[in-house]
């Protein structure tokens, strides 16, 4: 595969099929600042870092199996960085739009539904099964199959979304590069984020989740079993609950204010699907819709 930039592209197999990056990424890293568009060779060795993961042959993030703690391929984040420093700045064209940047057009949409407006950077990785309407996916995210991202909904550099989820209009969901070892947002698999919630700052959508329109979740967002009054860890939506946003009041020097925070208010059975009518009923029957 030659793109347009010039580079011929080796589509690399290893066993590390989530890392895969070589250690020049670091090499190159390490003296980013004396770095330009003029070497050929370096072009090419982060055109095809970073084609790995649009391939879907490496990745940013993905949660280990054993420990349930999400992994960071930093590798793969200079790859991305790298890219913005080595590639060059070029106009680019395709049959709709025009676009001037240092990142090609996304091409690799094999058994994806793209709906005209939608728009996936070169970089991301869509699973056959995915189905984007008019919404935007950064560089380093990856949707896995069978996940609709909906109308004017972004996912956020490096973030990870699972399969079967569905991201409603005007979701965002937040990217991260810097600091190292910073958590980019994790939507699990089955996962449900309501319209206009926002997603930021590497909280983690647990797998099956339901998380009812406008919530704000962020990696230090307070939540709260709603049965319990318990505190659950931050940041993290529960898998197989349904939660919504919330607030709660807290004493301040300069007063009493209403501290945002999410409620879990049901928990579901692993595997428990509601139809979106009953979803919606019982989302709104705590002060929150679809």
């Amino acid at each position: 595969m030659t793109h347009q930039l010039g580079c011929e592209v080796h589509h690399i197999d290893t066993a590390d099929g989530v890392c895969p990056f070589p250690d020049l990424i670091d090499e190159l890293w390490e003296r980013r600042h004396d770095l330009g568009d003029q070497d050929p060779e370096v072009t090419r060795a982060v055109f095809e870092a970073v084609d790995l993961l649009d391939a879907g042959k490496a990745r940013v993030a993905w949660v280990d199996r054993d420990t349930d703690e999400v992994q960071i391929c930093e590798r793969a984040r200079r790859a991305i960085g790298l890219s913005f420093v080595v590639l060059p700045m070029q106009v680019q064209q395709s049959p709709d739009r025009v676009s001037q940047d240092r990142l090609p057009i996304k091409s690799r949409f094999t058994g994806v539904r793209v709906v005209p407006g939608a728009h996936a950077r070169w970089g991301s990785h869509l699973a056959p099964g995915v189905i984007l309407l008019p919404s935007f996916v950064n560089i380093g995210a990856r949707v896995d199959a069978g996940t609709m991202v909906d109308t004017w909904a972004t996912v956020g550099t490096c973030a990870q979304i699972g399969r079967g989820v569905h991201l409603a209009g005007g979701v965002g969901i937040g990217g991260v590069m810097e600091p190292p070892g910073a958590r980019p947002v994790i939507v699990e698999d089955e996962a449900f984020i309501g319209s206009r919630c926002v997603v930021v700052e590497g909280a983690r959508v647990r797998t099956g989740a339901k998380l009812g329109a406008g919530a704000i979740l962020t990696g230090s967002t307070h939540i709260i079993d709603a049965e319990t009054g318990d505190e659950l860890p931050p940041g993290e939506i529960p898998a197989w609950s349904v939660a919504v946003g919330s607030t709660r009041q807290r004493e301040f020097p300069g007063g009493v204010f209403g501290q945002p925070c999410i409620l879990v208010i049901r928990r579901l059975t692993p595997g428990e699907t509601h139809d979106k009518l009953k979803l919606d009923q019982l989302l709104r029957s705590h002060g929150a819709g679809l």
